[in-house]
């Protein structure tokens, strides 16, 4: 069995996205930068899930979480309707940055896969900022 074509794995987070209309182009298919968009909102949700929100962070300690690089590879297209899952997976923690390991599935189908890494900033000056300690603290 190819690896595109297992199951989804076991990752830290998992988060169910529907593909609407306005998610596809002119070909009925997912348009490739909506994937970012999939891959940000499972993000937010994994932080959620962790006991903290991206508002929360900027209004309690300043600091804000910012994409330094993505690389995303495409593998089959999703339609509209499509039910995916999104996977989260934290790679490297370090103080101020995280690489993301993250996938789109629909069903046993693997459609895209990302690398994702981020950096926590100082809202007013983009300056590198360390994980607030309950943030970093609730990262595995």
């Amino acid at each position: 069995m190819k690896p595109e074509e297992s199951s989804p794995p076991a990752p830290h987070f998992r988060h169910p996205v529907r593909v609407y209309w306005e998610d596809t182009d002119a070909g009925g298919i997912v348009f490739y930068a909506n994937y970012l968009k999939f891959f940000e909102r499972a993000r937010t949700e994994w932080l959620r899930a962790l006991g903290h929100s991206q508002q929360e962070m900027v209004d309690t300690t300043g600091c804000m979480f910012v994409v330094q690089e993505t690389t995303v590879r495409y593998l089959r297209p999703a339609r509209l309707d499509d039910q995916l899952i999104i996977t989260v997976d934290v790679r490297e923690r370090g103080r101020a940055s995280l690489r993301i390991a993250q996938q789109a599935w629909c069903g046993d189908r693997l459609l895209a896969e990302g690398d994702i890494r981020i950096g926590c900033v100082a809202r007013a000056t983009m300056k590198p900022h360390r994980i607030p300690s309950p943030i970093f603290e609730a990262i595995e």
